[in-house]
């Protein structure tokens, strides 16, 4: 069907199941830079994306920043975001890395 033009949506930061934070957003092709048209061009403009059977996921973040907002996410914590036109919310949560960060070096060959 067509996509809604407008979406007022919410992120939320929960801790523990208690929300740290929350910012509205809106999307939609009246809140976009470019319309879904001209990004279905340049995307599709190329032979390699146009292959029957495959399937194309664009995914747009949002202007809301938790960081921006001074709160630092921990491991444990879940992001959402949720419309009322997407149903259910959706959720990932923070799961700190099996692996220690270290600092990496790049040789010229």
């Amino acid at each position: 069907g067509e996509a809604p033009k407008n979406i007022v949506g919410r992120s939320r930061l929960l801790r523990k199941g208690q929300e740290v934070w929350s910012g509205e957003f809106l999307t939609g092709e009246e809140n976009m830079t470019h319309t879904i048209a001209n990004i279905e061009h340049h995307h599709f403009k190329y032979p390699a994306f146009r292959r029957p059977g495959d399937v194309h996921c664009h995914f747009f973040g949002t202007a809301t920043l938790s960081f921006a907002a001074g709160v630092t996410a921990k491991p444990g914590d879940v992001f959402e975001i949720s419309a009322p036109q997407f149903g259910q919310p959706l959720r990932n949560p923070l799961v700190k890395a099996g692996y220690k960060d270290k600092l990496v070096t790049v040789k010229a060959i």
